[in-house]
């Protein structure tokens, strides 16, 4: 049997990681890539250190009979990498479609720790020209630790650096004393996003359309293509004609000219149904 672990704290093997990837992509629809299997062995050694299991086969004994511990897996296996403006292209785009559209609810899909629904909050408040207003924003992620993060809004000082002087001043405020080295968003930005929990897998999502416009970027890829053109579907379906989808810079949807047609730049807009 192949030792992926060896000389570490808990023995792993290939064995191990294959039964770790098929329960992950069974309760999520995600498809770990063979390489990531001293990714799993990291993630998942403080679990077992927490709940003080002498092994990787205990451990997903333990899952299997204890509920509330699926959601601690799937937490520490879901990838949450983020910034303010990652992407930027894609916020002009939003900026200027919230110009010439009348939008009144955007969902973020992958909300991760907030950094994503924020700037498009902060996109929404720069083309309307005041914070709140008639644009409901919905952040969703499958991971409630990173939901937590993103509701706080608080952040590191070096996470907002690459944004701009003017936004700084605007849309964060800087902590002092125990807070110092932190910034939090402003309450106005923090009112204008509502986070919840959605497993894009769920056959039924706890929400409702239409929305103009949609966030989903660099999630797809963690799907095959028989997921993704499922999850698509139902994503399209939330949307009306003439919406803005959005998807990473590693994604691409020429293979569903039915369901939405390219705009340029990683943008789609759903085709017309019926």
């Amino acid at each position: 049997m192949p030792t992926l672990g060896e000389g570490k704290e808990f023995a792993y093997s290939r064995v191990d990681f294959e039964k770790v990837r098929e329960l992950l992509y069974h309760l999520t629809g995600i498809r770990l890539a063979d390489s990531k299997d001293s990714m799993v062995y990291s993630r998942l050694v403080r679990r077992l250190r927490t709940l003080k299991l002498p092994g990787f086969q205990p451990y997903l004994q333990y899952v299997a009979n204890h509920e509330e511990e699926i959601q601690f897996f799937i937490n520490a296996l879901t990838t949450n990498l983020t910034a303010f403006f990652r992407e930027a292209h894609h916020f002009k785009i939003l900026h200027d479609y919230l110009l010439t559209h009348p939008v009144k609810r955007i969902w973020c899909a992958a909300s991760s720790t907030g950094e994503e629904p924020y700037s498009i909050a902060m996109t929404v408040v720069e083309a309307q020209g005041r914070f709140g207003g008639p644009i409901e924003i919905i952040a969703s992620d499958i991971d409630s630790g990173v939901l937590q993060t993103a509701a706080a809004g608080i952040y590191p000082l070096d996470r907002i650096k690459d944004i701009d002087e003017q936004r700084r001043k605007m849309f964060f405020q800087k902590g002092t004393g125990k807070q110092a080295g932190k910034v939090r968003v402003v309450p106005e930005l923090a009112r204008m996003v509502q986070y919840q929990r959605i497993n894009l897998m769920d056959d039924k999502w706890p929400i409702h359309g239409p929305f103009e416009v949609i966030f989903c970027r660099n999630v797809m890829i963690y799907f095959d293509k028989e997921t993704q053109l499922e999850i698509l579907a139902k994503m399209v379906a939330l949307m009306p004609e003439g919406g803005l989808y959005v998807a990473g810079h590693s994604e691409n949807f020429s293979h569903a000219p039915n369901l939405v047609k390219h705009l340029g730049k990683t943008t789609y807009a759903p085709v017309k149904r019926g």
